[in-house]
């Protein structure tokens, strides 16, 4: 709910003194929400530009999280959950919900790029947000990478659908599918890479268009699929009972992924304590009410036991559904938009994410080197891309989507925590918007995302150990030394 009465910010004491780089040290660094605010915008040789509007905020928002599991995701989630997968949908829609409160909150409390990183970091300390941050370099970057692999097939079924070719498997397959190179995934990147480094605000527009026909091709998905919907396809509602749902809703919580990326803008925002909430919030719930409108329509049309992996694509069923190929071929052009904006739009957050990490000298100072001409962390949104590029063209698409799932749920459970530390730490902030209900909302929160990463394999779980063991041994080796404020204490 908006609070416009809250009393004015009052200056946050200085953190106490620590004993130099240590882990207790980290432990009980935070960095004071006014300096957070105050260095707002501000990199190594310029500052961010305040150029995005309320629109262009949810039009961010959504072009990072709509479409990847529709188009995406959605034929693994069938097989596991059965027709029941609008109810996966939902579960998965309810994590991201309380979640979307926590970050809409604090968003407009705590208006910077860093994210879930920077809200840790004024709640539990340096070390705590260097673990958000390592999760949300997971997030993101990996989030990139399995998206634009998903951008591949529906290249591979427009190319198909208007001039009869498709690129070979050798190069349109990672290594362990077979192929050399996936190189319509590493494509796609450089592509997004040449938006961004024109700027914020070219970027925000040309996001904008896409995100307009994205929607419109899932529009036209459900207008032409109704067509072929049998009822009798939801006889056997739930095949595989409450267990495939929980997992199919932890899998597909992967299709939510994104919807925070209006708080990485913070800094380039021009009304953030007043738009970030709101674009937040409006996001999710364009992009869930899209989500389980495609979905009950894609089940009706087909039945659960066709789908499986890529084989059950919107577009194969749009054929099926028709008889002809030119709503198939129309709806893959779609895909490739969608998806394309997916990956501008959640590139752009890594961005940020690190570009704020660096200014805090957690991670190098090239992250957060600001080009003067546009505005942008030129280096940083060079090195990102061509990591994520390189990521995206030889790591299956499976193994990326649940690695990056825990690594979100895990960064989400933290800022689920930092609203209620913060409510409690420093009630008298100015807050354009609260969470309602108190500390209730962001407990269901932080339980959902906990209820979703144990429904995750082992095997994920064994990967997102060891990609938390590496991000330790970075921290402890490099960023403990060299963070601003650890060197401030000596």
């Amino acid at each position: 709910m908006l609070d416009h009465g809250a009393a004015p910010p009052a200056t946050e004491p200085p953190a106490p003194k620590t004993s130099g780089a240590s882990p207790l040290s980290a432990l009980g660094r935070r960095k004071p929400v006014e300096r957070l605010v105050a260095e707002g915008g501000q990199g190594e040789g310029g500052s961010l530009r305040r150029s995005l509007s309320m629109w262009q905020l949810t039009m961010i928002s959504i072009g990072a999280t709509l479409g990847t599991g529709i188009f995406v995701v959605l034929g693994e989630a069938v097989p596991v959950a059965g027709p029941a997968v609008t109810v996966a949908f939902v579960i998965a829609g309810l994590t991201a919900l309380f979640s979307a409160l926590s970050y809409a909150e604090l968003a407009g409390t705590i208006p910077v790029s860093g994210s879930s990183y920077s809200y840790t970091y004024a709640t539990m300390g340096e070390l705590v947000a260097w673990v958000c941050g390592w999760c949300l370099v997971l997030e993101y970057g990996v989030s990139v990478a399995a998206v634009a692999v998903g951008w591949g097939d529906y290249l591979n079924e427009l190319l198909s659908g208007t001039i009869g070719v498709t690129i070979p498997d050798a190069l349109s397959s990672a290594p362990g599918e077979g192929g050399i190179l996936n190189l319509p995934a590493l494509i796609v990147v450089l592509l997004a890479m040449v938006f961004l480094l024109g700027g914020a605000r070219e970027s925000a527009r040309a996001n904008t268009i896409m995100v307009i026909v994205k929607i419109a091709a899932l529009v036209l998905f459900c207008a032409v699929g109704f067509m072929g919907f049998k009822s009798g396809n939801y006889a056997d509602f739930m095949p595989l009972g409450m267990t495939g749902v929980s997992a199919a809703g932890a899998m597909l919580f992967f299709s939510y992924i994104g919807f925070d990326a209006a708080s990485t803008a913070g800094e380039e925002a021009k009304n953030p304590k007043r738009d970030l909430p709101r674009a937040i919030m409006l996001s999710l719930i364009i992009v869930t009410a899209l989500y389980v409108l495609v979905a009950g329509v894609a089940v009706g049309a087909w039945n659960w036991t066709k789908f499986e992996g890529s084989e059950a694509s919107l577009t194969a069923i749009m054929n099926d559904v028709t008889g002809q190929t030119f709503f198939g071929t129309l709806l893959a052009a779609g895909a490739v938009i969608s998806i394309a904006s997916v990956v501008l739009a959640v590139l752009y957050g890594q961005t940020r994410i690190l570009f704020a990490m660096s200014r805090d000298g957690l991670v190098p100072k090239a992250f957060g080197k600001v080009d003067a001409k546009t505005g942008t962390p030129r280096n940083g949104t060079i090195i990102v891309s061509l990591f994520c590029g390189v990521l995206a063209g030889a790591i299956p698409l499976g193994e990326l989507v649940n690695a990056t799932s825990i690594g979100t749920l895990f960064a989400f459970a933290l800022v689920n925590i930092a609203v209620v530390v913060l409510r409690y730490t420093r009630p008298e902030m100015e807050r354009t918007f609260k969470v309602p209900f108190g500390w209730l909302f962001p407990a269901l929160g932080f339980g959902f995302c906990v209820f979703n990463m144990v429904n995750l394999d082992l095997a994920t779980w064994i990967a997102f150990g060891g990609w938390m063991a590496a991000g330790l041994v970075f921290y402890f080796l490099y960023g403990m030394r060299r963070s601003r404020l650890a060197t401030a204490e000596k």
